[in-house]
């Protein structure tokens, strides 16, 4: 790639496949067949060769020190598609010989030589989709797995040497007690991975759940979501339990022993140029969003190998303004534990932070929700439990 831009960047591949959705999912995916899939990989591979550069779009760096590949289920891909696409990043950009390099993967979608592939790609790290160690709560989330289908790949995943793999845990399950939640808890902490993200299942639209727990949805025999007390007290066992076990919370939803926070959803949450290619994935670069489409259709023919010439394509492109860029600099960063820099800000805008928000600030500080310091900002344990009334307080 010929740009013009040395700093480093993140970079998003994005696998919209997956076996099943599951009952709660809402992100872009679906299953397809091999032959759908093998197509996929091939335009996906023609559009990181060609540099996203319409009009009104920047050129990206060509450094990249962080790469993600998400989904769906990107480890639901051969481990000679993953080999192309990797080969591909590497002849176009420069990857940093530290990158850090994460798939998301599944259990039951990879066996030992698989995963022994994966690591031979250079991917260096694994984000696990557990979400739950009782095998009732999996069937209700329509997860493909078990509870040993998971201990399986944990197993394998260390046998090939992955030292650095992240699970994904999940709260307020339907017919979830706390007893049981505490139970995953234990189970995840005996493992011990570097790294663990514990989410509370929300219910979105356009999924299966919604339908059974939405705003008109009826139970029909299925079973009820937790209470708000349960659901509470199992944030607050998170918090605890997982403190004790030596990890620390560096963001809403995150813990990590030292050393091992995820460095890629670091530098999202404070406003690193990132591109994202694939099927419907955002890019930021030099202060620009632009995104895919999100029609596989519309995609595969764009990215046609066989096409003799393809014009990058976008849905959207939106220059943010100012302000645009002050709320996301709060909104993103304040999710992190250590909070946003005072120092950082005057950087990037030009202007002492509290000349934008600083009634703002002093409001929800005296309310005991945030924490302001002379050179930092960060929410209180109170301000976190409520963060999301927090954060809706720095729309200009």
């Amino acid at each position: 790639m010929q740009g013009e831009r040395t700093e480093a960047m993140e970079l998003y591949i994005h696998i919209p496949f997956c076996v099943r959705k599951c009952n709660y999912c809402d992100f872009l995916s679906a299953p397809a067949t091999g032959a759908e899939i093998d197509r996929y990989v091939s335009c996906l591979c023609r559009e990181i060769r060609m540099s996203p550069e319409p009009d009104d779009v920047p050129i990206p760096a060509e450094r990249v020190d962080t790469i993600f590949i998400g989904g769906g289920t990107p480890s639901l891909l051969t481990a000679s598609q993953l080999k192309k696409i990797m080969e591909v990043v590497r002849e176009n950009y420069e990857v940093a010989q530290d990158a850090e390099i994460t798939i998301e993967c599944n259990p039951g979608t990879v066996d030992l030589d698989k995963l022994k592939a994966i690591k031979e790609l250079g991917i260096n790290r694994l984000s696990i989709g557990l979400q739950a160690t009782d095998n009732e709560s999996l069937k209700c989330l329509g997860r493909i797995h078990d509870l040993n289908d998971f201990l399986e790949t944990y197993a394998n995943a260390r046998k090939v040497g992955f030292d650095n793999i992240n699970i994904d845990i999940m709260s307020a399950i339907p017919g979830q007690t706390v007893e049981a939640y505490r139970e995953t808890l234990n189970k995840v902490i005996e493992l011990k991975p570097e790294h663990i993200s514990a989410y509370s299942l929300i219910i979105e639209e356009n999924t299966p759940f919604y339908d059974i727990y939405g705003e008109d949805g009826e139970l029909n025999g299925h079973p009820s979501l937790p209470s708000e007390d349960d659901e509470r007290q199992m944030y607050y066992d998170t918090r605890e339990m997982l403190s004790e076990a030596g990890y620390h919370r560096y963001e809403i939803s995150n813990y990590a022993r030292e050393g091992y926070e995820c460095r890629h959803n670091n530098g999202y949450w404070t406003g690193r140029d990132y591109l994202g290619v694939g099927i419907g994935a955002a890019s930021l670069i030099d202060g620009v969003r632009f995104s895919n489409v999100d029609s596989l259709k519309e995609y595969l023919a764009i990215y046609n190998p066989d096409r003799d010439y393809v014009e990058p394509y976008h849905v959207s492109i939106d220059k943010l303004s100012k302000s645009d860029r002050e709320e996301e600099f709060m909104f993103l960063g304040l999710r992190r534990c250590e909070g946003v820099d005072r120092t950082d800000w005057m950087r990037r805008f030009g202007c002492d932070m509290d000349s934008v928000y600083g009634s703002v600030i002093a409001k929800l500080t005296e309310q005991g929700l945030l924490e302001s310091e002379v050179d930092r900002l960060r929410l209180t344990d109170k301000g976190i439990d409520v963060s999301n009334i927090v954060l809706a307080n720095f729309l200009q």
